[in-house]
């Protein structure tokens, strides 16, 4: 059932049974969110491995490879928002326990995939797992942490989401250096079953005491919706063309649907979601921050690594590594923005967070074959340390904008926003880099064999190849392809801190400034409960 508007929102408190053991709770989160978010990446790492023949790999084509990516993001991402209202329904203990289950199975099943399409087809089912995770995780947060905890327990929440991405091409390189490419998959197996138990030793169960009737119209337009658009954006990062009809079609499809499911929603005595909430300018601002620096983050996380292992020739463990200051730096600083937060409110933090996230991204303008790497390791720290006192704030502002009893919904929003503003900035800057890059290159492609010239000029990985057939003579272009790719970085780097600093403008303009970053989103007499009767004080 939605909440009014401006309706009061009071809080129960939390059990004193379930308050004693939520820091605990929160590990066993953090344990199944890490390995979620860590497979969004891990696979990166192993793609030249899974091509290969029998018995080293499958034998899997560029887009055969591209579609083992792209299954697990395309259902991930449009079943985000429906697993988020189940879980809200259900039980968001039942649904992360059925989630991470799923997650298990397909991780087996996927690290024992004989074929390309086995493994595209297990791919997905760890999606629809993951989809269930993730915002389960977030909702059962909000509801063992009290109000005025709740910023510092997100703050750790957030740096465990950071400190997957970066340790994702470490643990994939370190397993590929000892084992076979299924182990990327398998390790996973272990971690599940650990967390299975603790979460039902654990975690307790929550659900809307209220739901009211479900919305199966809206339920489904969100995931037609979702899906075409995500599908689009994917397809477009593949051709690197946005005007090709195979993206336009079910990308501008997925937004008209979008737009029924708006006005469905507006219109429904039982919606799945409050439009209104959005018309709260924080609430808005902090959603948009969410996808904009998802957006730029995930676009320079793509070609920084093959600018790493292609320019600079580093190993996929040394890629990993170097990475390693961005992790560091979101851990250090994310549970900790709370306090700078209190001190100098949500617009003045969440704005210099986006300034130094779009400093680190256009630095990456001024990196050549040569650069110093304590020099990338002092950049990647600083857009750590941006992300750490962007992303707590922002996810604390749309938590508490709606009731504890539908933290489901809030979580799916959070998360679906970040999902597609990363898929988006994929798609986009990788299309950006592509196409500058085959600008620059096919010049240099004049002694290049009729038959191989196409080739050659798709990306950096396949004019390498050919430059490396051709033996001797092949010198002079794979020199010219990593020149040609060091400039179509650098457009690219720009083009990521531009999309920064319109997420410097955003919250700068509507996220709430000191006064109102201390109460939050909601007054502070709506969103701290009266004292119950009798209740002591904890200890």
């Amino acid at each position: 059932m939605s909440i009014p508007s401006g309706a009061p929102v009071a809080a129960p408190r939390v059990p004193e049974a379930v308050h004693r053991r939520r820091w605990a709770i929160l590990t066993v989160l953090m344990f199944s969110l890490l390995i979620v978010v860590l497979d969004n990446s891990i696979l990166n790492v192993a793609v030249k491995t899974i091509a290969g023949p029998a018995p080293t790999g499958i034998g899997a084509t560029q887009s055969e490879l591209e579609w083992a990516i792209n299954s697990y993001t395309l259902v991930f991402a449009g079943l985000l928002f429906t697993a988020g209202l189940l879980g809200d329904r259900i039980g968001r203990k039942k649904v992360l326990l059925g989630g991470i289950l799923v997650f298990g199975l397909g991780s087996a099943l996927a690290a024992f995939s004989g074929t390309p399409g086995e493994l595209i087809t297990w791919r997905a089912v760890m999606g629809l797992g993951a989809a269930f995770v993730m915002p389960a995780t977030l909702a059962v947060l909000m509801n063992v942490f009290e109000p005025d905890e709740q910023p510092k327990a997100i703050g750790i929440w957030a740096g465990s989401v950071g400190l997957a991405i970066a340790i994702g091409p470490i643990t994939g390189g370190l397993l590929l250096d000892h084992f076979w490419w299924g182990s990327i998959f398998l390790v996973n197996v272990p971690v599940v079953a650990i967390a299975l138990v603790a979460m039902v030793v654990l975690v307790p169960d929550s659900k809307d005491p209220a739901p009211g009737r479900i919305d199966p119209v809206g339920v489904l337009l969100s995931v037609v919706g979702l899906v075409l658009l995500v599908y689009g954006i994917i397809r477009g990062g593949e051709l690197a063309d946005f005007t090709d009809v195979t993206v336009l079609a079910p990308a501008v499809g997925g937004l008209l649907v979008l737009v029924v499911f708006v006005l469905h929603q507006k219109r429904s005595s039982h919606p799945s979601i409050d439009i209104s909430t959005f018309r709260d300018p924080a609430f808005s601002a902090a959603v948009a921050a969410i996808a904009l620096v998802f957006f730029a983050l995930m676009g320079v996380t793509f070609f920084s690594a093959f600018y790493l292992q292609s320019v600079r020739g580093y190993s996929a463990l040394q890629s990993g590594l170097l990475i390693l200051p961005l992790a560091v730096a979101q851990m250090v600083f994310s549970p900790r923005a709370r306090l700078v937060v209190d001190r100098f409110g949500a617009r003045a933090v969440c704005t210099t967070g986006m300034l130094l996230v779009a400093a680190g991204l256009a630095a990456f303008a001024v990196f050549d074959a040569g650069t110093p790497v304590w020099v990338m390791c002092v950049v990647f720290f600083v857009q750590g340390t941006g992300m750490a006192h962007i992303m707590p704030p922002v996810t604390v502002a749309v938590m508490q904008a709606l009731p504890r009893e539908r933290a489901g919904s809030g979580s799916a929003i959070n998360n679906t926003f970040r999902q597609v503003g990363g898929a988006l900035g994929i798609a986009v800057l990788g299309s950006v880099l592509s196409t500058v890059y085959r600008g620059d290159i096919e010049g240099h492609l004049d002694g290049v064999p009729a038959a191989a010239k196409d080739v050659a000029g798709e990306s950096i990985e396949a004019t390498l190849g050919v430059a490396a057939q051709l033996g001797e003579a092949g010198r002079p272009l794979a020199a010219a392809a990593n020149d040609a790719f060091v400039g179509a970085m650098h457009v690219t780097a720009l083009g990521s801190a531009a999309v920064a600093l319109i997420g410097a403008l955003v919250v700068g303009l509507f996220l709430p400034g000191r006064a109102g970053a201390q109460d939050g989103p909601r007054k502070k007499e709506e969103r701290e409960p009266a004292p119950a009767a009798g209740a002591g004080s904890r200890g």
